[in-house]
C-alpha cells in the first residue's frame, strides 16, 4: 500500500510518500510499483515544492516482492525494466527536492528508489547491500552503478559475492549517501530538513540538481561544468527568488521564497 499525505511549510506544501506494508517489508509488487508512481504524479500535480519518501515499520524498503513470483514464467525484464526503471527516472526528474528516509532493509529495487532521490538519509539501523547471492539472482535498480561509483569495483563485487549489509553509518561513512541519524530522530530530521526546502528557491535547487547530473552522467570536465554553472546563474536572474533575494539581502531581512 503506498500512502500520500501533504504537509504545509510556510505557504509552500511538502507531499510525504509512505510505502506502508510492513509485513513484507514494503517490498514491491507491479500494483505497488505502478501506486508509488500515481502518488509521484499527484504530488507533482498538487506543486508540492518537497517531498520525502519513507517506509513503514522496520524497514524502508526490501525489495521486490517475490512471494508470488514463479521462477519458471518469471519476466525479470519486464518487471524492472518496462516498470521499475520507469519509476526511477520519474523520481529522479520530479518537480522539486527529494529526500529518503531509509531504516532498515533498503534492499534491491529499494535501494534504487534511494538512489533516484536527490538527497538521502539514514537510520544507523539501516540494512544495504547486494542479498542476491543466496536467490541466484544479481544485483538491481541501478545497483551496480551505485556501489562502483561510490565504493569502487572491489568493495563493489565483494558485497555483492559475499551478500554481506552495510550499516547506515558505514554506508554513509563510504560516501553512499548524505548522513547518517539515530532512528528514532530519522522521520522528524527528515520531514525538518524537507520543509527547509520547501521554502528554499526551488528553480536553484533544480539547476544544481541538473549540474549534478551532468557531471555524474556526463562526466563534464572542470571547465565545462564552470560554464553550465555561469549559463544556469544567468537563467536564474529573471526568476522571482533570484530578486527576492538579492531584496532581502539589501533590506537585512530573511528573504521569502515562492519558488517561481
Amino acid at each position: 500500500m503506498i500512502e500520500l499525505d501533504f504537509h504545509a511549510a510556510g505557504d509552500a506544501t511538502v507531499a510525504v510518500v509512505t510505502l506502508n506494508n510492513p509485513k513484507a517489508m514494503n517490498a514491491l509488487d507491479s500494483a505497488a510499483v505502478s501506486d508509488l508512481s500515481d502518488a509521484y504524479t499527484r504530488a507533482a500535480d498538487e506543486g508540492v515544492r518537497a517531498l520525502v519518501l519513507r517506509g513503514e515499520g522496520r524497514g524502508f524498503c526490501a525489495g521486490r516482492n517475490i512471494a508470488g513470483v514463479d521462477p519458471a514464467t518469471d519476466d525479470a525484464t519486464a518487471y524492472l525494466d518496462g516498470e521499475v526503471t520507469p519509476l526511477l527516472k520519474q523520481m529522479s526528474a520530479f518537480p522539486a527536492p527529494t529526500f529518503t528516509a531509509v531504516q532498515g532493509a533498503c534492499l534491491g529495487v529499494g535501494l534504487g528508489l534511494a538512489l533516484a532521490t536527490d538527497i538521502v538519509y539514514v537510520a544507523g539501523n539501516a540494512k544495504i547491500g547486494s542479498p542476491f547471492a543466496n536467490l541466484g539472482a544479481t544485483l538491481d535498480s541501478g545497483g551496480h552503478w551505485l556501489f562502483v561509483e561510490r565504493l569502487g569495483p572491489h568493495r563493489a563485487m565483494d558485497l555483492i559475492v559475499t551478500g554481506d549489509l552495510m550499516s547506515g553509518d558505514e554506508a554513509v561513512s563510504s560516501g553512499l549517501f548524505s548522513r547518517s541519524v539515530p532512528a528514532e530522530e530519522l522521520d522528524s530530521f527528515t520531514r525538518a530538513a524537507a520543509e527547509r526546502a520547501a521554502t528554499g528557491a526551488t528553480q536553484a535547487f533544480l539547476a544544481s540538481r541538473e549540474l549534478v547530473r551532468a557531471i555524474r552522467d556526463e562526466r563534464i570536465g572542470l571547465w565545462e561544468s564552470v560554464h553550465a554553472e555561469n549559463i544556469a546563474q544567468g537563467e536564474l536572474c529573471s526568476s522571482a527568488d533570484y530578486a527576492e533575494g538579492f531584496a532581502a539581502f539589501k533590506e537585512k531581512r530573511r528573504p521569502v521564497f515562492h519558488g517561481r
